[in-house]
C-alpha cells in the first residue's frame, strides 16, 4: 500500500465549500491514468476513464466536517455553528485550525450535566482578548476544522481527517490499478457531501449513470459497549445493505459479493442505522440508479482521531478493481 499517499492525503485539510486544494491534489496523482478531467461548477472534481461498457459513477466525498464563525463576543471568544454533524461532548476540548492558520481550542462554560452541553453554548478560544484583537485574526463566516497529526504504523492509520479521505484514496489507487475496466468510468471526487450529498445530486445529472457505487467510511461496530452491527475492525471491505440515504440495489449488492468471493477478497456486510453516503442522492437520479457501497470500518468517525485499519482499505482497494474489472450480469 502506498501509505505515503495516504498520510499526505490525510493531511489536507478542506471542509464543506473548501475543497479545492484536495482537487487539485487528487488531479496530481490521478492525471497519467485518465482520459480526461475537470470541475465543475459546484467544485465537484469529475474524472472519465473511458470503457465500452455501461456507464458507471463512483462517488467520495472530499469535504470534511467543521465549524463556521457566527458571532464573536467583547472578550474575544468566538461562537459558531456546524457545518455537518458535531457531537459536542467529541468536541469538547478539541484543536482546530482555520485556513489562515489561526489556531484554537473548543471550550464552554462549566456544565454539571454532559447531556445539556449543546454547540450553542461552546465557543473558540484563539487567545484573544478583545473583540477587536479576535477580528485581526477571524471574520464571521470562517471556517475551521479538527487540528490534528495524521499517524500511519504498520497496521492503522489515524487522523481527524478519514472522512472521507480514505474513500477517495481508495478510488486513487483503484485506478491506478486498473487494467481491463468493463465499464465506461465517471469517477466522482464531491463537494458538500457532509451538508447533504450536494455534490452528488448535482454531479450525477452530468454523469447520468447506469449505475453507482460510493466510498465513504462506517462505523466499526466492535467497541466495548457500543450499539452491535455487523461491521468490524480487519472484517474486510464493507459491503453496505443499508443506511439512512440508501436501501443498496440487490442486484449490485451480489455483484460485490461475488467479486468478493471470486477474487479471495475477505469482505463483509454493513448496516449503518444513522447518516448516509452519495450514493443515497445518485440512486435517485431520474427513474432511478442500481447503486451501492464500499464502506470502510472506522473508529471514532467525526472525532479528533478517526482510526482505520490498513488490511480493511487494502481489501476495498482490491475489491472495487475486482468489481470495475468483471462485468454485471
Amino acid at each position: 500500500m502506498n501509505t505515503e499517499l495516504l498520510k499526505s492525503i490525510c493531511t489536507l485539510k478542506g471542509a464543506s465549500s473548501e475543497e479545492g486544494a484536495i482537487a487539485e491534489f487528487i488531479i496530481e496523482q490521478i492525471k497519467d491514468y485518465v482520459d480526461d478531467y475537470k470541475i465543475d461548477t459546484l467544485g465537484n472534481l469529475i474524472v472519465h476513464k473511458k470503457g465500452n461498457g455501461k456507464k458507471m459513477m463512483l462517488a467520495g466525498h472530499m469535504d470534511q466536517i467543521g465549524m463556521m464563525v457566527t458571532y464573536i463576543d467583547k472578550d474575544g471568544f468566538i461562537h459558531f455553528t456546524n457545518i455537518g454533524g458535531l457531537n459536542p461532548t467529541v468536541i469538547h476540548s478539541a484543536c482546530v485550525i482555520f485556513s489562515n492558520g489561526t489556531t484554537g481550542i473548543v471550550n464552554c462554560e462549566r456544565i454539571e450535566e454532559p447531556a445539556k452541553m449543546t454547540i450553542d453554548k461552546m465557543y473558540i478560544d484563539i487567545g484573544a482578548i478583545s473583540k477587536e484583537e479576535a477580528e485581526k485574526y477571524v471574520q464571521i463566516g470562517d471556517i475551521c476544522v479538527y487540528y490534528g497529526e495524521t499517524i500511519v504504523d504498520d497496521h492503522k492509520v489515524m487522523t481527524p481527517y478519514l472522512d472521507d479521505r480514505l474513500g477517495c484514496f481508495i478510488m486513487i489507487e483503484a485506478l491506478k490499478k486498473l487494467k481491463n475496466h468493463a465499464f465506461d468510468l465517471y469517477f466522482v471526487f464531491t463537494v458538500q457531501e457532509e451538508v447533504g450529498l450536494r455534490g452528488a445530486k448535482t454531479s450525477v445529472y452530468t454523469v447520468d449513470p447506469d449505475y453507482g457505487i460510493s466510498f465513504d467510511v462506517t462505523i466499526s461496530s466492535d467497541t466495548p459497549k457500543c450499539r452491535k452491527l455487523p461491521q468490524k475492525f480487519d472484517g474486510g471491505a464493507c459491503i453496505k445493505i443499508k443506511d439512512m440515504s440508501i436501501l443498496c440495489h440487490p442486484k449490485i449488492i451480489k455483484h460485490m459479493e461475488k467479486c468478493a468471493k471470486d477474487g479471495n477478497i475477505k469482505y463483509q456486510f454493513e448496516i449503518l442505522e444513522a447518516g448516509g453516503t452519495d450514493s443515497g442522492a445518485i440512486h435517485l437520479h431520474g427513474s432511478g440508479v442500481p447503486s451501492g457501497v464500499i464502506s470502510i470500518p472506522t473508529r471514532y468517525v467525526h472525532s479528533m482521531n478517526e482510526m482505520a485499519r490498513l488490511s480493511d482499505i487494502q481489501d476495498c482497494i482490491d475489491l472495487t478493481v475486482k468489481v470495475l474489472e468483471t462485468a454485471i450480469d
